[in-house]
């Protein structure tokens, strides 16, 4: 009983999987494909021994797919599944020369009866086109039917060696065995290059040209300077062909470059080597060691066994370039400078570079493995969480006891396949930071210092811009102490100056200040607005009053926090309001309620009668120490945005359009 292919030609896998389920694997191979079109080359040279046509597909174009079958393979027996409706175009696919017409779903009692008529249990079937007596009596008549039963068999079992993994020994096996078998004298396998990057296929389209992989009765030397090419000669013909080329064929006694290369390799018959897809190589043979020819039915038995090959040879390649990826990938992780450990669900190391091993064990760090058990307890517990949940874990700074002065970052992360959602492996990153964690604390103190004689020097300025004057009173206070005019400076003196350096200190206290986050203290905001209003008059001496004007509908809204902090935070933001138009000083209030009940917010909206902000003011106006006037130590909004924060607010500073005075925004929870 023989091996049968069928070609199944479907969309559907729910097609593809009723079918293979009732097939008999030790008598049918299945083959499934979308398109005619991909079957081309399988149903051309005979390798199907029958088609199976899923309606869904052909649909309308039924008689076209039929047609072209028929034309590509003309005594393929063709069945049809249908979806049980009545066609209108059955009658004429049974004249167009369809097998059956069957309807869904699959039974298999039914299919497998058909089968079994097309394909009778006792017919022995060894070509696809050559009946089994015919073959019997010309192997008989030559004294090799031994000998084609062994083929025979050996490509029953052909579809083993696709397992194999080293295409050089299975070369050099099958010549031995065909040697054995039929006799063959002389022998040269020509072969592709295979690509080295495992993404461009299993060979290099640009390499046209074959070399010697292997040969049996051949002297070595010769092969080294003996290829064949895609673009001329044999390996032209069979790379278009497809097809077993004879010396003596008259394609071949055509061409000159063809008739020049059989004599150089001394062969009398060339056969191509395929995937079913594409042309791998070349087998060249000449006569037997008994000097007779080879028969067809031989010839082509030796073509379907180097098919087999020619997938085998493909998954070695695909194999060879796997391990020299694997390879690649191994040592780049191996000269890494941070350390790489892959640990499967099995708790198993499977990947460990020399930097984790310097890591982990110091003073093992000549070892070339590492242990699951090596890791610390803390670690260890980590990677299994990973590979039992598929979570990653954030990175985190670790410190090892033995070596304290070091720190590193360590991060992990799981890894799945696309047939597993489960993780089946994890991936520990381990950095050292040392240097990093000096360096970043090195800057950081640089910083401070810096800010710290930033506001020593604007300190400095502001404060002797307030004692200037007290001390020029001071100076003259022994002989105009009696004067009115003097004792009315010099009160106006003292006044300006203590609320300069009042104010000074206050910014300070709030700018070094950290709050909790809870407040239990609540306060209403239009209040507090009123107080910050009237604080900022103190601190600007404009000679017409500030104008401080409220939205109507203003309700009694109430925010918990710190009043004090607060009322400074909203008398800064009024101040710079005022002393942005000193002839006009105006200030427009807005309060709205924004958000829902649960994440309520309070906007209050201040205008002044200013001119606006730049849209570099509005970016830069909460940088310390930046001020537009000459006066002032400028960080009086940065003092309102850290206390503002504190509050789980927020404060905007708005770029103005031409025409338009300047608007700050302060957003701050509702308090219920």
């Amino acid at each position: 009983m023989s091996m049968r292919t069928l070609l199944l030609l479907t969309k559907h896998s729910s097609l593809a999987t009723a079918i293979q389920s009732i097939l008999d694997p030790s008598r049918f191979h299945l083959i499934i494909k979308d398109a005619v079109e991909d079957a081309e080359l399988l149903l051309t040279r005979g390798a199907i021994d029958a088609t199976i046509l899923d309606a869904q597909l052909i649909d309308a174009r039924a008689l076209r797919v039929i047609d072209d079958l028929k034309a590509l393979a003309p005594v393929c027996p063709i069945l049809i599944f249908s979806d049980g409706k009545e066609w209108e175009w059955e009658e004429d696919a049974y004249l167009h020369g369809v097998t059956q017409v069957l309807s869904k779903p699959v039974r298999g009692k039914l299919l497998n009866t058909l089968l079994g008529r097309i394909f009778p249990e006792d017919e022995t079937r060894t070509l696809p086109v050559v009946a089994a007596t015919a073959l019997a009596e010309a192997a008989s008549a030559r004294g090799y039917g031994d000998q084609v039963r062994s083929l025979e068999a050996l490509r029953k079992f052909s579809t083993l060696l696709t397992h194999c993994m080293d295409s050089s020994a299975l070369l050099s096996e099958l010549l031995l065995l065909l040697r054995q078998i039929i006799g063959v004298n002389r022998a040269i396998i020509f072969l592709r290059k295979p690509n080295a990057n495992l993404g461009d296929g299993a060979f290099n389209s640009e390499d046209r040209t074959m070399h010697s992989a292997c040969a049996i009765g051949v002297d070595q030397s010769l092969l080294q300077h003996v290829s064949l090419s895609l673009g001329t000669g044999i390996g032209a013909y069979l790379h278009r062909q497809g097809r077993i080329l004879r010396a003596n064929h008259v394609d071949a006694q055509a061409s000159r470059e063809i008739s020049k290369e059989f004599q150089l390799v001394g062969a009398h018959v060339a056969i191509p080597i395929l995937d079913r897809q594409s042309l791998l190589g070349v087998a060249v043979f000449d006569e037997r060691l008994t000097g007779e020819p080879y028969a067809n039915e031989e010839l082509a038995l030796i073509f379907h066994i180097l098919e087999e090959v020619g997938l085998a040879i493909r998954n070695a390649w695909m194999h060879q370039q796997l391990q020299s990826h694997f390879a690649m990938l191994g040592d780049i992780l191996g000269h890494f400078g941070s350390g790489c450990i892959v640990i499967d669900n099995k708790m198993t190391t499977l990947h460990a570079n020399a930097a984790a091993i310097r890591f982990f064990a110091p003073g093992r760090s000549k070892r070339k493995t590492f242990e699951f058990s090596e890791l610390p307890q803390q670690i260890g517990s980590l990677v299994f969480s990973v590979i039992k949940g598929g979570n990653p874990v954030p990175a985190f700074k670790h410190q090892f006891p033995e070596n304290p002065d070091q720190i590193f970052r360590i991060s992990m992360m799981p890894f799945c396949t696309r047939t597993n959602a489960e993780p089946n492996a994890a991936l520990l990153l381990i950095e050292d930071i040392t240097d990093y964690e000096r360096a970043q604390a090195l800057e950081m103190e640089a910083s401070n210092l810096r800010l710290i004689k930033s506001m020593a020097e604007h300190l400095a300025h502001e404060i002797g811009n307030a004692v200037v004057p007290l001390s020029t009173h001071y100076q003259l206070m022994s002989e105009s102490i009696q004067d009115p005019e003097f004792q009315e400076s010099l009160t106006s003196a003292l006044g300006v100056g203590v609320k300069r350096i009042s104010r000074l200190a206050n910014q300070m206290v709030f700018l070094a200040r950290d709050w909790s986050a809870d407040f239990g203290e609540a306060v209403q905001l239009s209040e507090l607005i009123v107080e910050a209003f009237h604080e900022a008059n103190k601190f600007n001496p404009g000679q017409k009053l500030a104008q401080l004007n409220f939205n109507r509908n203003v309700g009694p809204w109430k925010i918990n926090g710190d009043v004090k902090a607060l009322r400074h935070a909203f008398s800064e933001i009024i101040l710079n309001a005022l002393q942005a138009s000193p002839d006009d000083p105006n200030l427009a209030v807005s309060i709205v309620e924004a958000g829902h009940d649960k994440e309520a917010v309070l906007r209050v909206e201040m205008r002044d009668s200013g001119q606006g902000f730049s849209a570099e003011a509005a970016m830069r106006a909460q940088e310390a120490f930046y001020s537009t006037r000459n006066i002032g130590l400028g960080i009086g909004l940065t003092v309102s945005r850290k206390i503002f924060e504190s509050h789980r607010g927020s404060i905007e500073i708005l770029a103005s359009k031409r025409g338009e005075s300047g608007m700050v925004r302060v957003s701050l929870p509702l308090s219920r």
